[in-house]
């Protein structure tokens, strides 16, 4: 089996599916890359055994189909120090891979590529819904950094999404704060929610910036898959009921004050300075038409 590819477009395929792999994996075979030709087009996967990730590209020639697995920490670095140019990736029977470059050749064992596990597949009851990936991204980076680091309630550890027939919300609370991010951009056919985990959310966050056009997210009970232009995803999701957010939310609150974001930010930033560095905490008190805030 051989194939030729750009060493960059590999690489940053290669650096942007890797963070799904775990420092320390139970099983040795998720410390490698799932390489999978067929008919032109080479197909990469990652999993840590709850979130699988999936990349494709093009290759520039190839001559017959087949898959192997190769050390991902060991590949990622000799593909770092190679500047843009064709390399040729030519694996044996006996997994032998010899990749050659401009100047010089790297030779390594890959690994079988049957021991890898499959993804998990969705229900015939998966919902699907459609949202723009710079509004999915924007919903992520608003809320994931309020979600909790709680072993005895999981279901605070993930951003919650609550579809509705007119809207999408997305919540996340850690028992100290709660955000709640409203979007009529997108919506569902029917209600429905799901708990999506903290490292998932970060991996989106991580590739939506890229990304210009609609996120396609299916899921069920258990797991849900997002659809890029050039990745897929699988994640196990949270399972367990959300507690009821609004609830939490004062309705008639009759204190309220508008004030410039930025000169706030300024001075929250210059009397935290004085606060207690094992609580951080600052005293705002509201008089007319100002605001004192003092550590």
């Amino acid at each position: 089996m051989k194939f030729v590819v750009s060493s960059t477009a590999l690489f940053s395929h290669l650096q942007a599916v890797s963070r799904v792999i775990n420092s320390k994996n139970t099983l040795p075979i998720l410390d490698c890359f799932l390489f999978n030709l067929e008919d032109g087009t080479l197909t990469i996967t990652v999993s840590d055994s709850e979130t699988t990730m999936v990349t494709s590209l093009e290759v520039n020639e190839s001559d017959t189909n087949g898959k192997f697995a190769v050390v991902a920490k060991t590949l990622l670095d000799a593909l770092k120090e190679i500047p843009e140019q064709p390399i040729s990736f030519e694996v044996s029977d006996t997994l032998e891979i010899n990749i050659t470059y401009l100047n010089g050749k790297y030779s390594l064992m890959g690994q079988n590529a049957d021991e890898f596990p499959q993804s998990a597949s969705l229900g015939e009851s998966a919902v699907r819904i459609e949202i723009d990936a710079q509004i999915l991204l924007n919903s992520i980076n608003r809320t994931i950094f309020a979600t909790a680091d709680d072993e005895l309630r999981p279901v605070m550890n993930g951003i919650y999404f609550d579809i509705s027939t007119e809207d999408i919300t997305m919540v996340a609370s850690d028992g100290h704060k709660l955000v709640r991010y409203k979007t009529t951009m997108s919506h569902g056919n029917e209600r429905a929610a799901f708990i999506l985990p903290k490292k998932p959310a970060n991996l989106l966050k991580s590739l939506l910036p890229k990304e210009q056009n609609v996120v396609i997210i299916e899921f069920d009970e258990r797991n849900a898959v997002f659809v890029l232009n050039n990745y897929r995803m699988v994640c196990r999701l949270i399972e367990g009921r959300y507690p009821n957010y609004n609830s939490v939310i004062p309705q008639n609150n009759p204190n309220k004050v508008t004030i410039n974001r930025q000169v706030l930010i300024g001075a929250l930033r210059r009397v935290s300075i004085f606060s207690s560095q094992s609580s951080s905490l600052i005293k705002l008190r509201f008089q007319e038409n100002e605001v004192i805030i003092s550590a």
